[in-house]
């Protein structure tokens, strides 16, 4: 649902940069003289004498207040203060794209939390390299695109995909898709990726997590929610999540009980991004 044309309508900033003081003076004056009503402002610094400063406002502004305001912002306030920022009207959903092997659990709670208006966001598609699971997507109405991985074909199979995803979404989130993304794809689509990797990384990365974990004899089982970069499970952590096990759990045990977290984890990581709570630093992120 967006706000009426008179409407003051629901803005985020998200700003990171060197810390000095006067940040967020000067934002808020800069607000203010555009007529924005700050409703909502948490910060963060790594260290006040040199280091990086977060910040995120959310503020009502009228949409005729709005024309020109993220070029000024710019002139007037990033520049001279060296912001990395962006601008996000919350009236607008991002749009998600999900990729998807055959587990279906962490793809059916998305669709579940989408459709109960839990996400923040819109679901636009989902592309899978099976056909198992196009019935349960059919049930939602949603555009489910089959494009098989085949051997030394691969290069093919992405090329499909980022053309299925151009323009299309703000958001691509890997449910158990299990496939490793080329670089040159990751390059290629234009937007952030957020993966579910089933272990409490940075432990047991790469395959099987559960039998590695369970031969390990471990008391806590995880997953791990994180953008996706070139080096494999290795991204930028946004959520985790563990549960309690003992030696009496087998591996098809852990990974029933590892299903849920999971599916939490994922959930959370992809709603903060979709609410702009997650700022990216270095191979860290700041989560508000």
């Amino acid at each position: 649902m967006t706000a009426k044309a008179d409407t003051p309508g629901l803005l985020r900033l998200l700003i990171s940069c060197p810390d000095r003081p006067g940040i967020v003076s000067g934002v808020s004056r800069f607000l203010y003289e555009a007529g924005a009503n700050i409703v909502r402002s948490d910060q963060y610094s790594t260290d006040p004498s040199g280091g990086t400063f977060f910040l995120r406002m959310e503020f009502l502004l009228a949409p005729e207040r709005r024309e020109g305001l993220a070029e000024r912002f710019g002139l007037k306030v990033a520049e001279p203060f060296g912001m990395t920022w962006r601008l996000w009207d919350a009236d607008r959903p991002k749009r998600i794209s999900v990729m998807v092997s055959r587990y279906d659990h962490c793809l059916l709670d998305l669709l579940w939390r989408w459709r109960r208006n839990e996400l923040g966001a819109e679901i636009v598609m989902v592309i899978s390299n099976h056909l198992d699971l196009r019935e349960d997507v059919k049930l939602f109405e949603l555009p489910y695109h089959h494009v098989p991985v085949e051997k030394d074909r691969k290069d093919e199979a992405e090329a499909r995909q980022l053309e299925l995803l151009d323009g299309c979404c703000d958001l691509v989130v890997l449910a158990r898709y299990m496939q490793v993304l080329s670089p040159e794809f990751l390059n290629r689509v234009g937007v952030p990726i957020i993966n579910i990797h089933h272990s409490f990384l940075p432990a047991f990365a790469g395959a099987n997590p559960y039998r590695q974990a369970r031969e390990r004899g471990v008391k806590l089982i995880g997953a791990t929610a994180h953008y996706v970069t070139e080096e494999l499970d290795a991204g930028p952590i946004i959520e985790q999540n563990v549960v309690r096990v003992s030696h009496r759990d087998d591996v098809d045990t852990l990974a029933q009980r590892g299903a849920d977290v999971e599916r939490l984890a994922l959930a959370r990581a992809v709603q903060a991004h979709c609410e702009d709570r997650v700022l990216r630093h270095g191979n860290t992120t700041v989560v508000f």
